[in-house]
């Protein structure tokens, strides 16, 4: 019975770390697979997006995150209070920590 139930846990572990498909671009991650990635490298840890976006924009606070697909990348996804109030998002390579520059 513990062997099932072994089973069971392992498979539904593999199924949340497992990546979205890239039909699924603009997909978030859980928590669960966000602590995936960053524990494979497929993805920085939030605590180093969040010092390039305060790099560039100085005395912004973070204020929500999302760690989402674009196409067969992983972004991070923030949202950013700037000092005079205004709300922004900004985007974060999630492999190389890059600021990514939206396309219009």
């Amino acid at each position: 019975m513990a062997r099932a139930h072994a089973c069971v846990l392992a498979l539904v572990l593999t199924a949340a770390a497992a990546p979205a498909p890239a039909a699924e671009s603009g997909a978030c991650l859980t928590q669960d697979q966000r602590r995936a990635a960053v524990a494979t490298h497929r993805a920085i840890p939030l605590a180093r997006a969040v010092r390039e976006v305060r790099s560039h924009a100085s005395g912004a606070e973070v204020v929500r995150a999302h760690l989402c697909y674009r196409g067969e990348d992983l972004v991070y996804v923030l949202t950013v209070l700037a000092r005079d109030g205004k709300v922004t998002r900004a985007s974060v390579n999630a492999a190389s920590g890059a600021i990514v520059v939206e396309q219009r």
